[in-house]
């Protein structure tokens, strides 16, 4: 792993789809997106930062999310996510993120992920 600058951003721009509704993850009637469409949209944009930091076979894996789902977002108007790395403790990484849509944030919080050996992730067997 390349050395990671605290304080390095990403931001991504999100198009929200029918998909990403609480309704259509079977909360009825509640056509805004949903809390656990903008926590993948948050470590997308995590993830896509570290990639720049990333060698050989090593991923990222999400291990923490701390956030607060503060606003309704809708269809039809763009998100910003954004992250932007806040802690680094050996292959351990903070990001402080956030979602907008206009002058609002929607989402706020923290996500943790962790930088690991693909191989060692997928070759290893559950212990007995």
């Amino acid at each position: 792993m390349k050395e990671i600058p605290l304080g390095a951003e990403n931001r991504r721009e999100v198009l929200a789809e029918e998909r990403h509704l609480a309704s259509t993850l079977g909360n009825a009637g509640v056509h805004v997106v949903s809390t656990p469409s903008l926590i993948g949209f948050l470590e997308l944009v995590s993830h896509s930062l570290l990639l720049n930091y990333l060698e050989g076979d090593e991923v990222s894996v999400g291990t923490r999310v701390e956030v607060d789902h503060l606003a309704a977002a809708v269809l039809g108007q763009p998100i910003v996510t954004l992250a932007r790395i806040e802690q680094v403790e050996r292959r351990r990484i903070t990001f402080a993120v956030e979602a907008r849509q206009g002058d609002r944030v929607v989402m706020k919080g923290r996500h943790g992920r962790t930088v690991v050996s693909r191989e060692r992730l997928l070759g290893a067997k559950p212990a007995r």
